[in-house]
């Protein structure tokens, strides 16, 4: 007996939409069924070059509009992945029509326009999802399991990310990351997302009490009413005591990087983002010993590597098929899994908050546990 699968269209032809393209068809529950563009013929070329590729079992249909998509009948489930300053719009659209919504992060412009969403979602019976691949991870669960043994690294101290890449010639005049009208959070949003859901989930999706950020770089694009965030940096300070930093920016080396240091120990990953090229994806404790002998000031390492069997990308294995394959298994089951709109509001509680301080010259911005 064949598998029931989701059936799922992709609204926009954005380069993204090829790496999900191929994990939906990794997935093994899922398929792709029709790909909606305001310009048919990209959207026909999108098609085509992505079934060489991956192929579905049926070519998927080509829409010349949005709209067409949205009243698809055998369409279950979406991808957006359409710039952040229209997203709104077309999330309640598609969860008013019935479809289940996986969306690009930062989800929204504000936090009201995110619960509007999510309220869409919960209210039409559909599920939402932010894009957020890592979380997908059988790594994820390593570490999870290494932090709770409190052996290596004990109580978590400080959280300490960085996610940047160096924007090619060009990108701030053509690219709409550096627009405010489709995303005016810039850096912040398309990069320093990751850092602070990072941060979220190893505190156990408790908000900070307290966050502050700073803008270190902006820029204006083309046709951009206002400059919009290149380079920046963030600081979260949770109840507890522990406290997290993150970097992001379009201006330095690729970079993405965590570091997790509690009071007997620390862990390393170096591509806590986009795993590096390979079948496995790793992380490192290091529980440094100082000891001096006479003359001898010795720092000791005493380092510790944990491997997943987990491909980095487009096979079954990767974190992008993972996330597929788990959101169509919720849509077959037939309930709304709670926590994942949950955890997109929260990253876009504490995002914004970054974002204000940084405009308010960096002053400490309060958030509340029932924000």
């Amino acid at each position: 007996m064949a598998q029931i699968k989701v059936r799922w269209g992709i609204l926009g032809a954005a380069n993204i939409a090829r790496k999900n393209w191929k994990a939906i068809c990794n997935a093994g529950n899922s398929t792709v069924v029709a790909v909606a563009s305001r310009d048919l013929k990209r959207c026909r070329a999108f098609i085509g070059e992505c079934q060489a590729e991956a192929p579905m079992e049926q070519p998927p249909k080509a829409f010349g509009s949005y709209e067409e998509l949205l009243t698809a009948k055998d369409v279950d489930a979406v991808y957006i992945p359409l710039p952040t300053g229209i997203r709104k719009e077309w999330v309640v659209r598609f969860a008013e029509a019935g479809k289940h919504i996986v969306c690009e992060k930062p989800c929204a412009l504000t936090v009201a326009d995110l619960r509007e969403m999510i309220a869409a979602c919960r209210d039409h019976g559909v599920q939402f999802m932010d894009g957020v691949m890592f979380m997908h991870s059988r790594r994820l669960e390593g570490l999870r399991a290494v932090l709770d043994d409190q052996k290596r690294v004990g109580r978590i101290k400080r959280i300490s990310s960085a996610f940047s890449f160096l924007a090619e010639e060009g990108f701030f005049s053509e690219n709409i990351r550096a627009s405010s009208v489709l995303e005016p959070h810039g850096c912040l949003g398309d990069l320093g997302w990751y850092c602070i859901r990072l941060a979220l989930t190893l505190m156990r999706e408790e908000l900070p009490r307290r966050v502050t950020g700073r803008i270190l770089n902006e820029t204006r694009g083309r046709n951009s009413p206002a400059p919009v965030p290149t380079e920046f940096s963030g600081e979260l300070l949770f109840e507890n005591g522990v406290s997290s930093g993150f970097y992001c920016s379009f201006l330095s080396a690729n970079e993405q990087w965590a570091q997790i240091t509690g009071d007997k120990g620390c862990v390393q990953m170096s591509d806590f983002v986009l795993p590096f090229f390979g079948n496995e994806v790793v992380f490192e404790t290091i529980a440094a010993h100082f000891h001096v002998r006479g003359c001898d000031f010795n720092m000791e390492a005493h380092r510790q590597n944990f491997a997943v069997a987990e491909h980095s990308n487009s096979h079954p294995t990767s974190q992008e098929t993972n996330l597929f394959r788990a959101f169509a298994a919720q849509v077959l089951a037939g309930t709304l899994n709670e926590a994942w709109p949950d955890f997109a509001l929260k990253t876009q509680i504490v995002m914004n908050a970054c974002l204000n301080s940084a405009r308010a010259e960096s002053r400490a911005v309060e958030i509340s546990n029932t924000a």
